[in-house]
């Protein structure tokens, strides 16, 4: 197989350790996939570790912004065969789902439809998808490991594609989740005539993730 290839899935095993928050030269696919699903481990241990919803939110975004632009990096590279390619579009994922979860609860804590306790539930469960989508990364490194060594080229393949279907499943349950919950800041302005207030901090469907 193509020598990118195995650099890809060689950094989402190693990715699977305990994160070590240096500084990655950020010049290839192997140190950009690392470093996103690096950054959305993160994310998950300190929405598990910190209690206050608002200083919660505030160390989740710190982490996402230093990691983002691995992101960024990594949505640029094109010169990757398919096997690769595929590869590269399930860590995406996973960084997307980093990015709704930032970008869509940083405006619900600024929601007064919102409790204190509805905002750490919702926490709670960006947190949870994300960390089923970190979670399932992990499966990659067995076509890597001395133990699948025996797989051919279509048993690794079909280990990638299930991977990335679920992992898909897991955005778009995020997608869904996020829409469900701007539902519920709609419905609530509504009974208020104050609609307005939530198209303005959120934007319509077609300009926002819901």
């Amino acid at each position: 197989m193509n020598k990118i290839f195995f650099m890809v899935l060689t950094a989402l095993m190693l990715a699977v350790a305990p994160s070590a928050k240096a500084q990655w030269v950020v010049t290839d696919p192997t140190n950009l996939a690392q470093g996103i699903v690096n950054s959305a481990n993160e994310i998950v241990q300190t929405s598990s570790t910190v209690s206050n919803v608002i200083k919660n939110f505030k160390e989740v975004e710190k982490v996402y912004n230093q990691g983002k632009e691995y992101y960024d990096k990594l949505q640029a590279v094109n010169n990757l065969v398919k096997d690769a390619r595929k590869v590269q579009m399930t860590v995406l994922l996973v960084g997307d789902v980093s990015e709704i979860y930032v970008q869509n609860f940083g405006k619900m804590i600024n929601d007064p439809s919102f409790s204190t306790q509805e905002l750490t539930a919702i926490a709670n469960g960006y947190s949870a998808l994300l960390n089923e989508s970190t979670t399932l990364l992990k499966e990659l490194k067995q076509i890597v490991s001395a133990s699948s060594l025996s797989l051919n080229d279509k048993e690794r393949m079909d280990i990638i594609d299930r991977v990335y279907k679920e992992v898909k499943e897991y955005h778009s349950l995020v997608r869904y989740f996020t829409n469900k919950n701007i539902s519920v800041s709609f419905i609530r302005a509504k009974k208020q005539n104050n609609t307005k207030r939530v198209l303005e901090l959120y934007g319509t469907a077609g300009q926002k993730y819901w």
